[in-house]
């Protein structure tokens, strides 16, 4: 796995079965540098929590003179193991069983260490800090040493340590924190000569870039105002620029952007005739990129354009095809808007629906959420397959809206992503139940009797708080794949935003919708893969054992062996879909009320 050439481009580094090896590409000598690869001891590649939450799955880096290796090592042993049960694929069931640490639980011990390409002994970094409570989130070489990114188990301190591998020094250069947590999303970005790298922090209450010296002792900041940088897209150092994603104007869209090394104005690349969100993947100098354009109404066309002039050199993908078939559906009309739920707080919001109303009569909606700190749903792109589900719908007689509550992933600063910090399920459910109460107050053909709501992942999590907690706000929920109790989940996403479950176990009890079960008064239908690796089907027995015993009825839709997308096997997404439609329909029938219902 994870082959990957030499910087000199004369050897091969891969991993096999937790070990390491390099293969000459002169002689085709293979060279094992690692040897005591087990399934409780990881060489060159991860576990579950690095592979699910800090995105690393090549465990490896080589130096820049081709000559070493630094490499993570992980031993889960001590870990508690998961597991699941495969009863479809033979005659006898097939148990599947993985180290995942749940929240509170062991984690697994990360090192890192350095070898010679040639083999022989490793040596390993002296990173302070117990292993256990610490991830080491990033790696990289600058020049002939090892540089570092350690966070501590509350995920609040994020440490850069420089290190040499032959002294065995290990010094920390920066400390970034937070009263919250701070955001896996640094990698290392060299400049001058890698005596500095660019940084992004919330520090001034913004995510901002900053020029920090390698040895830490000077910060400069390269952008500055009251916007977030949604993402750094491309270091030209040669010219002096930083590319970057923003949207300063409206948190629903991203743009590309770029601002001087050493600071000064942003300047707007996308054009400004192209309101939604672009992304972009630029060239090592930044002259080129392959750039892709959607709005919620227009799928994405994707384009070779060159920079910083922003013209269109070569159209990749115009999705004409889509485009001809949407053409033939029935209009449906969409707009954004903006809802207060008091104390001065304003939540981003979508509507679809009929685009002419029966004067007078009331219509049914259905608000689809995700509502948690790693995602948002109110954002001006195309919106896929789930998106044409919701127009059908609206076809149908719905309403279909979406609100990002306070705490989603918006770049609208960070008071607001970090609000939700010890009270997930809490603050989040009371702001969506705000927002349906507002709209129904604004816009009059919203039918208060006839509200549901939908979501996947945290989404079901957070379908399942708003039914329990606000019976009287919604009639229908439909919880695909959720999270009943946080206690069930991961060690580093639970922990990083509700803190340790013994320091906060009020916060885990509160914001766990298990705990709100016999509130039930609306319809629910639960929808879950048995095979689910991330959100276990556990959870959603756990719930069941509840529902159970306060006497609570509801529908439940188990999907053996798939996994969280619930998407595996033939005619499983048309089935999901298919079955969503069909209980939304019988809970809260579609068209406007008093008319006669659609067959």
């Amino acid at each position: 796995m994870f082959a990957q050439f030499s910087p000199d481009g004369e050897r091969v580094c891969y991993v096999r079965d937790a070990n390491l090896y390099v293969q000459d590409l002169r002689d085709w000598r293979i060279t094992a540098l690692t040897t005591n690869g087990s399934p409780t001891l990881i060489n060159g590649t991860f576990d579950w929590v690095y592979e699910e939450e800090l995105y690393l799955r090549q465990g490896f880096r080589w130096s820049p003179d081709s000559r070493r290796i630094a490499y993570w090592q992980l031993d889960t042993t001590g870990v508690r193991e998961f597991q699941i049960i495969n009863n479809t694929d033979g005659l006898y069931p097939r148990v599947i069983a993985f180290a995942y640490p749940k929240a509170g639980e062991q984690n697994a011990a990360a090192r890192v260490g350095v070898v010679s390409a040639d083999g022989g002994e490793t040596r390993w970094l002296p990173v302070p800090g117990d292993p256990r409570n610490h991830y080491l989130a990033r790696l990289d070489w600058v020049g002939n040493r090892v540089a570092l990114q350690q966070f501590n188990r509350l995920q609040n301190t994020n440490r850069v340590m420089i290190a040499h591998p032959d002294s065995g020094q290990v010094r920390t250069v920066l400390t970034e924190t937070d009263r919250a947590w701070v955001e896996n999303e640094n990698e290392f970005r060299w400049v001058k000569g890698g005596r500095a790298f660019v940084w992004l922090s919330e520090r001034d209450g913004w995510r901002q870039a900053y020029r920090v010296a390698r040895s830490g002792r000077t910060i400069s900041p390269i952008t500055q105002g009251e916007f977030d940088v949604i993402q750094i897209e491309a270091v030209d150092e040669a010219q002096g620029w930083l590319y970057y994603l923003a949207s300063p104007d409206n948190p629903t869209q991203q743009y590309l952007y770029r601002t001087r090394l050493e600071g000064g104005v942003a300047e707007r690349l996308t054009p400004s005739d192209q309101p939604g969100t672009h992304s972009y993947d630029l060239s090592p100098d930044a002259r080129w990129a392959f750039h892709t354009y959607s709005t919620a109404t227009t799928p994405p066309v994707t384009a070779l354009i060159r920079l910083p002039e922003h013209s269109v050199v070569k159209v990749l993908q115009d999705n004409q095809k889509l485009r001809e078939k949407l053409g033939t559906l029935a209009p449906v009309a969409h707009e954004f808007f903006r809802v207060p739920v008091g104390g001065g707080v304003e939540l981003d919001g979508w509507c679809l629906r009929p685009p002419v109303l029966e004067e007078g009569r009331k219509y049914p909606v259905l608000f689809h959420v995700y509502g948690e700190p790693a995602g948002a749903t109110v954002v001006d792109r195309w919106r896929g397959k789930g998106g044409l589900w919701h127009r059908m719908l609206v076809e149908e007689g719905y309403l279909v809206m979406s609100v990002d509550n306070r705490g989603t992933f918006a770049p609208r600063g960070r008071a607001w992503r970090k609000s939700i910090y010890r009270q997930v399920g809490l603050l989040a459910s009371a702001d969506q139940a705000a927002a349906v109460r507002a709209v129904a107050e604004r816009w009059s053909f919203v039918d208060t009797n006839r509200v549901a709501i939908w979501g996947w992942s945290g989404g079901g999590s957070m379908s399942l708080n708003a039914i329990f907690r606000y019976p009287d706000v919604y009639q229908a929920a439909m919880a695909v794949a959720p999270v009943p109790n946080q206690r069930h989940y991961d060690t580093i996403y639970q922990e990083r935003y509700m803190g340790l479950p013994t320091d906060n176990p009020d916060g885990y009890r509160e914001g766990s919708p298990l705990n709100f079960a016999h509130q039930l008064r609306g319809q629910l239908l639960l929808m879950h893969g048995t095979g689910d690796d991330n959100v276990h089907y556990q959870g959603v027995e756990a719930l069941i054992n509840e529902l159970v015993r306060h006497n609570k009825p509801f529908s439940l839709m188990v999907y053996p062996n798939r996994s969280h997308g619930i998407h595996e096997g033939e005619n499983t997404t048309r089935h999901v879909y298919e079955t969503l439609t069909r209980f939304l329909t019988h809970a809260i029938p579609p068209g406007p009320a008093g008319s006669a219902l659609k067959d």
